[in-house]
């Protein structure tokens, strides 16, 4: 069981973000907030239960080193915390859920193509596959 521990993790994942995404238009079309302040209100829920979470290994911290934190701020923080975060909030204020969320899911797709462009991991044949069913799967689910 613990071999597939990883897998079941990533089960999860999808579910909290799918589940979450629900609730998340639900919420900004009932409010009427923007998409600004919904991120605003996700992250900042997020940051005190990650903070609370996380506080034991806080003195790790001084050890990573500047590239490992500058890292974890651009990707993280700018690029799929604010970017990313900007960019679904308004789609997913502006479209339905079974048009918005199967493109912006499309995420590992591009962490598989980062991981072998800049990563070393090797192209196989089961990755072209795969690649390819997910592409067919999220053009059936948005344009079908």
């Amino acid at each position: 069981m613990k071999q597939y521990l990883p897998q079941i993790l990533a089960l999860l994942t999808a579910m909290a973000w799918g589940i979450g995404g629900y609730f998340e238009k639900k919420g900004l079309h009932l409010g009427n907030l923007s998409p600004q302040m919904g991120i605003t209100i996700r992250t900042f829920v997020a940051l005190l239960i990650l903070g609370a979470v996380s506080f034991p290994q806080w003195k790790t911290l001084p050890q990573a080193g500047s590239k490992a934190i500058l890292m974890m701020v651009l990707g993280g923080g700018v690029v799929a915390g604010a970017i990313g975060m900007l960019c679904f909030y308004a789609a997913i204020k502006g479209a339905p859920l079974g048009r918005v969320m199967p493109i912006a899911f499309t995420s590992p797709l591009f962490g598989a193509l980062m991981g072998i462009i800049f990563g070393g991991e090797p192209l196989t044949l089961k990755v072209v596959i795969g690649t390819l069913l997910t592409i067919a799967g999220i053009i059936t689910l948005t344009f079908g």
